[in-house]
């Protein structure tokens, strides 16, 4: 994907029960944003900081998040945010190959070196790191997409916690950016 592109429908399991369509969002802008998986000390984190920041938004701007996990371990782990935007599962990967989400065993010891603060509060908060595998290697990517459906901006994290800083997504969702 490509800043300038039109953002592809996007179909999701959501925790509350629902099917998710990107298509609902037409005349909305918002962030679009991958993590790794449901126990992710830094993903969670990073929804905490997104619910908090969500009423600074306004009401025509909407977060959606998607996570490498099936939609039942992420409905257990992800509920306990009470977010008021669409959290989805991709256990399958289909949108993260669509979008290119990177992986990197570089940015997975980064992170684990450089954030240790964020993830030890992360693990406190009972996000424990509990699987295995090879998403502990996906970076973040996060896609601010306007009205239109076109996206605007792309981050590429360099490593488990790098996010699109937050003073960009809140300049964007007021038309300041």
């Amino acid at each position: 994907m490509k800043t300038g592109q039109t953002i592809p429908q996007i179909i999701l399991p959501a925790i509350d029960g629902s099917q998710f369509n990107n298509q609902s969002l037409k005349g909305k802008k918002y962030l679009l944003t991958f993590f790794r998986f449901a126990t992710c000390p830094f993903c969670n984190t990073r929804i905490a900081q997104l619910v908090k920041t969500k009423s600074e938004l306004g009401d025509e701007f909407e977060i959606v998040a998607i996570f490498e996990s099936k939609i039942d371990h992420l409905q257990k782990h992800a509920n306990k945010h009470m977010a008021k935007f669409p959290i989805l599962a991709d256990y399958g990967r289909k949108y993260y190959e669509m979008f290119d989400v990177k992986k990197s065993i570089f940015g997975m010891l980064r992170g684990m070196l450089f954030r240790l603060l964020p993830a030890i509060k992360g693990m406190l908060e009972g996000y424990l790191p509990r699987e295995i595998s090879s998403r502990y290697l996906t970076l973040p990517l996060s896609l601010l997409i306007d009205e239109q459906g076109v996206i605007q901006h792309i981050y590429y994290g360099k490593d488990g916690g790098d996010h699109m800083p937050i003073e960009q997504i809140v300049k964007f969702a007021k038309g300041q950016d």
